[in-house]
């Protein structure tokens, strides 16, 4: 049966043809009149063409027979023509065009005609007309259509651009182009599958390269962005994006990029953020720049954009951008070099309280809210009567529960506003005394000039515990604030040898609230020997790696990295007991701090962990791994935290049984690392500490997944298994694994999950989801979330401990009156704020042991938060840095990036006059053009310019 066989090859194997294409060919219709089929000769093909398709295949027979002729000089026109008629030919978006789908059967006979020629122009224009025909043929030959193509280059150097082949064309040769580099790739390193034939290698690899630009710059050139960095990217060559863009397509690209970023594996993540971040130098894009910048955490970068912009107005917003990425100062400029005035003022945050209180006068919540405005008492269900007796654990509940929800307003009737004597500090005893005195600071947050005239008469006290709350306090009201008076280390840096513990925890710890991010050597210098110190407890050691984790975070700093190395190795090998302590974790974060972002950075510091011989090594090692790659999304890194999950630790070993101790052992060196878990478990009365590292490894997966949504929501899946079938320490961590991933993010399926866990048979799980609902809904004034905290204040009410987190948890959900966030990611939530990660992992530490930490002495750990509170409000400034109202529309953000045209940034927007505030998940955009922002984000302080286009006929058409 020829006639079907042949039927069959002259169709393409990709688009077989269908019953109804077949009747809109075989009847065309002109003018309302039926054109008469023409008759199907014998030895043709099975299927009925019209004329005009028959006429077509003719012509197309006929400039084939051209090309086998001996005469060449027929060659070149006959090939014109077939070039012409391919180009020009026109098909609907579903069918091959005609003249491929009639060259198809003649493509192997062309393939032995091109070989037999020599060397010519005419060769190359051949093998260029091939290099289309051979999409046709690309089930059955793999990269046809690259292959003619990188011959046809190497023939002739006048080749037309692939883009005049069309779309559809440059798409399959960017498609061939990765498969051929991935598969030399794969051939140097001695891995090639040899089912994959290569491209008979013709060409350099530099010659893939060239054509891959060529692809990318028609791409661009057309609407097809992602494509173009997808193929340069395929290739290795992102890079050379920077000179293929223009002013239409940068905006698109970068965007783009700076979204894949946390889908890509290192290194292709840090140089996809260097490529845009060049992109947007190279047209003078600076705001952008520098977010970049500072999601890299290059010194160097943020140094040459903040002093590449000339324009003081644009040099002011790039440091409101600084100031509330609370980069160092020393990065932007030299000793030598003199800031002007306006430039130090946004820098150092000196406005923000005063901005802050204008704000919360616009928004009438200024006035300072009592306890039973929050608690709302009379809607508790409780069973009996709640008595109005002052108890130590409801009054300390009250201390929180006002600094949280007055904070930075520095007008609450408790402390800032008692009547003289009768502070609420004196209604608290001892340590309780303590965080009263601290939350001083809290109200009176970012005022440094009137709070520490406030601060100072309690540092006079008698009461050792009122005086150090008052140093704790003095490091809470300047955190994030730097002043030339330099007042917090003044004020503490003579504590920080005092002999009193309490004295010197608040000077240590309040230095590192009030110095956080700011990488000052002097303060390393004064609080470095407390760390390796052989004669001061524990605690001390530990709380001054934090704090000078704090103060060094995400700076890899090399004195600060092998002095708590040097201690950890040093306690291990005498055999030192301190190690075994709870504070020992404390050290731990402090050197994950100092990793924080930098991703491999950290290898060295893990390999050297890897060698310390105590089980606090390991979880040293996965805080420090997590740490590293905070906010990337990397999926392997959060495979090898669950991996760390999976090992079922036997408890019973406390009575220190040969037996349970093999158990043990075996468990933890499956994963390769027994740590010396056998000698701690043999230690008679001792609980074996070998199970905390599951404990980080958990929040280590809420922390690297955080960055990205994706990630976020497949880690809430993972938290619902590790909950199902984890350890009881496991099971402990996963509430504060989930308000890590969600701060200041109240989703409904979050809130039903850690209300259902705040009911748990465990009490340590039920307190530690309670403070989780808490962070959860930070600064949002949820309804619904009160509502439930409401209910728990109820169902615990003979509980004191959980009822102190129920307090401390609306205390949180109101905190600043609904104004201020623990969200750390900013700039559209594309960049991350290191130092408000620090003080969420340091609140979230001290709840791996709530018992042992924050209910029993060391409730002020739950102030280690301020580091990330955050007015959520978008202030516009004008040109003097003074308030300027404009209207704006605020909506919930809708991810633009890859639809065409200019789609909408925002959905079911309500239109308002700035300052107003903003949700975690909204964003702002002006509506109207009469003036435009230094900032491409409407979020924070953005600065405003008079559109010089904008004039009154305008306003008046709006």
């Amino acid at each position: 049966m020829p006639e079907r066989e042949e039927a069959t090859i002259s169709v393409p194997a990709r688009d077989p043809p269908k019953k109804k294409e077949k009747e809109e060919e075989e009847e065309s219709q002109v003018d309302g009149v039926s054109k008469p089929k023409a008759e199907k000769k014998d030895g043709e093909e099975g299927e009925e063409l019209s004329e005009e398709d028959l006429q077509l295949k003719t012509e197309l027979e006929m400039l084939i027979e051209r090309l086998r002729e001996p005469n060449t000089d027929l060659y070149w026109p006959a090939l014109e023509t077939l070039r012409t008629l391919i180009r020009t030919s026109t098909s609907s978006m579903t069918s091959v065009p005609k003249p491929l789908k009639f060259l198809r059967p003649h493509y192997p006979g062309l393939q032995q005609l091109y070989e037999s020629w020599p060397a010519s122009d005419d060769k190359s224009l051949f093998a260029d007309i091939l290099s289309v025909l051979a999409m046709t043929y690309s089930d059955t030959e793999p990269r046809g259509t690259l292959r003619y193509r990188l011959l046809a280059a190497a023939t002739s150097s006048s080749l037309d651009d692939p883009g005049s082949w069309g779309h559809e064309y440059v798409r399959h040769l960017a498609a061939e182009l990765g498969e051929e580099y991935v598969y030399r790739e794969e051939q140097q390193s001695g891995v090639a599958p040899t089912s994959v034939p290569a491209t008979s290698q013709i060409g350099t690899v530099a010659d893939l390269h060239a054509l891959a630009k060529q692809c990318a710059t028609f791409l661009l050139q057309h609407n097809a962005e992602p494509d173009a960095v997808d193929l340069l990217e395929e290739l290795e060559i992102v890079e050379a994006i920077v000179g293929l863009v223009d002013e239409d397509t940068y905006g698109r690209v970068c965007q783009y990029m700076v979204r894949c970023v946390n889908l890509l594996p290192p290194p292709d993540d840090v140089s996809f953020l260097r490529t845009a971040h060049a992109i947007y130098i190279a047209h003078t894009r600076f705001p952008e720049a520098l977010t970049l910048a500072i999601r890299l955490g290059s010194p160097e970068l943020i140094r040459e954009d903040f002093n590449a912009a000339g324009n003081p107005l644009m040099k002011r917003q790039l440091a409101l951008i600084l100031a509330r990425a609370q980069i160092p100062a020393e990065w932007l400029y030299s000793e030598d070099d003199e800031l002007p005035d306006d430039l130090i003022e946004c820098l150092s945050n000196t406005k923000l309280s005063q901005r802050f209180r204008d704000f919360g006068k616009e928004l009438d919540v200024l006035e300072p809210k009592s306890l039973e405005d929050v608690y709302k008492s009379h809607l508790e269900n409780v069973r009996t009567a709640p008595s109005n007796v002052d108890s130590a654990r409801g009054n300390l509940a009250g201390t929180f529960v006002n600094a949280f929800v007055n904070a930075g307003f520095g007008n609450d009737k408790l402390m800032v506003n008692a009547e003289e004597g009768s502070s609420w500090i004196y209604k608290n005893k001892d340590h309780g005394m303590m965080s009263a005195a601290a939350s001083l600071g809290l109200s009176l947050l970012w005022d440094t000039d009137v709070g520490l005239s406030h601060v100072d008469k309690y540092t006079y006290s008698e009461v050792e515990f009122i005086k150090a709350g008052a140093l704790f306090a003095t490091g809470i009201l300047n955190c994030g604030v730097r002043t030339e008076a330099d007042a917090a280390l003044a004020l503490l840096g003579e504590y920080v040898d005092n002999k009193s513990v309490s004295l010197k925890t608040s000077a240590i710890m309040g230095l590192g609230l009030a110095y956080v991010g700011s990488q000052r050597e002097d303060i390393l210098g004064l609080l470095l020997p407390h760390v390796s110190d052989d004669t001061v407890s524990m605690e001390i050691a530990s709380l001054a790696a934090l704090s000078l984790g704090f103060i060094f975070v995400g700076s890899e700093n090399g004195e600060l990295t092998s002095t708590i190395l040097q201690t950890l190795m040093e306690k291990a090998e005498r055999g030192d007991k301190s190690l075994d302590e709870k504070w020992a974790r404390f050290m731990a974060l402090g050197l994950g701090l100092i990793y924080l972002g930098l991703q491999d950075a950290s290898d060295a510091t893990i390999e050297t962990l890897k060698a310390i011989d105590h089980p606090i090594a390991k979880t040293a090692q996965i805080i420090v791994e997590a740490c590293a790659y905070a906010g990337t999304g990397n999926v392997l890194k959060v495979q090898t935290m669950l991996h760390y999950c999976d090992e079922h630790i036997n408890k019973d070993s406390s009575s220190g049984k040969e037996g349970s101790s093999e158990t043990k052992e075996g468990a933890a060196s499956d994963s390769g690392s027994g740590n010396g878990s056998t000698d701690t478990s043999k230690e008679g009365d001792k609980k074996p500490k070998d199970d905390l590292f599951q404990a980080f490894a958990v929040m280590g997966v809420a922390l690297i997944a955080m960055g990205e949504e994706i990630g976020a929501e497949m880690s809430l899946r993972q938290f619902n298994h590790l909950m199902t079938y984890g350890e009881p320490v496991i099971r402990r961590s996963v509430p504060l694994a989930i308000a890590l991933v969600s701060t200041s993010t109240p989703a409904l399926p979050i809130l039903d999950t850690l209300s259902k866990y705040s009911h748990d048979n465990d009490l340590a799980v039920a307190l530690n989801a309670i403070l989780a609902m808490g962070i959860v809904g930070a600064g949002t004034n949820n309804a619904r979330l009160a509502q439930m905290l409401r209910q728990l204040a109820g169902y615990y009410y003979k509980e004191p401990d959980c009822l102190l987190i129920v307090r401390v948890a609306q205390g949180l959900v109101h905190m600043g009156k609904g104004t201020i966030g623990l969200n750390p990611f900013f700039a559209d939530r594309n960049v991350i704020s290191r130092t408000a990660v620090a003080g969420l992992l340091a609140t979230l530490t001290a709840f791996t042991d709530a018992k042992g930490f924050v209910l029993d002495k060391y409730h002020w750990m739950l102030f280690f938060l301020v580091t990330a509170m955050y007015p959520r409000f978008l202030i516009t400034l004008d040109e003097d840095l003074n308030p300027l109202p404009v209207t704006v529309r605020v909506g919930q953000a809708v991810d633009v990036v890859g639809q065409a045209g200019k789609p909408r940034t925002i959905s079911g927007f309500q239109t308002h006059q700035t300052p107003v505030r903003l949700g975690t998940t909204e964003r702002a955009e002006l509506a109207t053009e009469e003036y435009i922002p230094f900032a491409p984000v409407l979020e924070g302080f953005v600065i405003l310019q008079k559109n010089p286009g904008w004039d009154t006929e305008d306003k008046m058409e709006l």
